[in-house]
């Protein structure tokens, strides 16, 4: 069988991009001489969960900004702080709610700017004391933002002697506050969170500790072949799950019932199944599967073998005899990464195939197994379950996680200067 050219193409794209990727200068490499009295400018996720009264329901965002800035506090540094706050529907909510739980986090009393711009904003910024922290408000507000328009860039620049970016949920745009205002602050570095997310998702992606096992989820194929693509080339075992599988199983001649079956991705499936024949990739697909009658949270269920999904069922999750296959080959491997859902997530009864494995990444974690849970709804299963403090580290980048999984190019990042 020919392997499908498309995924030759984009997989010698994919791998030339990481093996090119130089690494970035982060806040680590500036000492207190570069520092001390310095105005820094400095863009984080903020982007916290609010409840009706508008308070901080969930402050992990925060705690994950604490080593970047409690450096540049320790170092006398003057901390500008930019961020922004969007609900999921779109809505941008002022940042005040945030300022009275990072005061108590970081032991000092952070100022708020009433806007990103003007001259009260220099004014404060101005008279700010050695280890003192502003925070701008949410420069979502500003449509130069998202447009990355220069004179908001400019504006915000002209704040700082030098610019670090924490915020790897943005990296994947070119907005002012994280592309735009690099072209006038130099240095323009990583922060630690940043640079975590550089290590695990290119570090040790690329120079695993063997076997290395990769876990994918998904609705669609179209939407994860990238992904795939990438893993092929570096994994030894590939474990595939979620509602995509219904096209491997046709491509493989089994019956998927009502399941939806992407027609014009047969061919791409069948190319990956025979590449990882070629490669020697060990490729796990569910033995058996959880249907339903529909796709809904009070559908009736039950587990079949993969090869007996009958007319007018579909597939849903995988079953109890592919979670232990599958567990049983991570027990082999040293490093593991697990990128989206293997069920419908949004629905409790379909997301015990994601859960499982997720228990299985805390337990090999505990073993000293590399674990890693990038992009996907697998995100949201791990902190529903309360296991991201469990697993060597979970992604905050969303889009920005998926993008280098897949290959893509992030101006966040490819923006800062380069390090040795």
């Amino acid at each position: 069988m020919m392997i499908d050219p498309r995924v030759r193409y984009n997989t010698e794209r994919i791998k030339s991009m990481f093996m090119e990727l130089p690494a970035k200068k982060n806040v680590g490499d500036l000492k207190e001489s570069d520092l001390k009295g310095k105005k820094v400018l400095v863009r984080t996720d903020f982007n916290v969960p609010l409840d009706a009264n508008l308070n901080v329901t969930d402050d992990t965002k925060l705690i994950n900004a604490l080593p970047t800035l409690n450096y540049l506090i320790n170092y006398g540094a003057k901390i500008i702080i930019c961020s922004h706050l969007v609900a999921p529907h779109g809505r941008k909510y002022s940042l005040k709610p945030v300022v009275s739980r990072l005061s108590e986090l970081l032991g000092v009393d952070v100022e708020m700017t009433k806007g990103c711009i003007g001259m009260r904003v220099h004014s404060l910024v101005s008279r700010m004391p050695n280890g003192g922290v502003v925070l701008l408000e949410n420069v979502r507000l500003y449509r130069g933002e998202l447009k990355n328009a220069p004179a908001l860039a400019r504006i915000l620049a002209s704040y700082a002697d030098l610019y670090v970016n924490d915020c790897f949920l943005t990296a994947h745009r070119t907005d002012a506050s994280s592309v735009g205002v690099t072209k006038f602050l130099r240095p323009s570095v990583a922060g630690f969170l940043m640079q975590k997310e550089l290590d695990y998702l290119i570090g040790a992606v690329l120079k695993p500790k063997r076997p290395f096992a990769a876990i994918v989820g998904g609705i669609k194929l179209s939407r994860e072949i990238r992904v795939i693509e990438y893993l092929l080339e570096k994994v030894d075992i590939l474990i595939l799950g979620g509602r995509m599988i219904s096209t491997f199983n046709r491509a493989n001649g089994l019956p998927v019932g009502s399941s939806p079956v992407q027609e014009d991705m047969i061919d791409t499936a069948k190319s990956i199944i025979e590449k990882a024949k070629v490669r020697g990739v060990v490729l796990h697909l569910p033995v058996d599967v959880v249907i339903a009658d529909q796709c809904a949270p009070d559908a009736s269920c039950k587990t079949v073998a993969a090869g007996s999904v009958p007319d007018g069922w579909m597939i849903l999750d995988i079953g109890s005899d592919s979670i232990q296959a599958f567990n049983a080959s991570l027990d082999t491997a040293k490093t593991v990464l697990h990128h989206g859902s293997l069920g419908v997530y949004n629905f409790d009864k379909f997301e015990h195939g994601t859960e499982a494995i997720t228990m299985k990444l805390a337990e090999l974690t505990g073993k000293g197994v590399t674990t890693i849970v990038g992009g996907g709804e697998s995100i949201k299963t791990i902190h529903k379950l309360g296991y991201a403090e469990k697993v060597s580290h979970t992604s905050t980048g969303g889009v920005s996680s998926d993008g280098l999984l897949e290959g893509k190019l992030l101006p966040g990042i490819y923006s800062l200067d380069s390090g040795c």
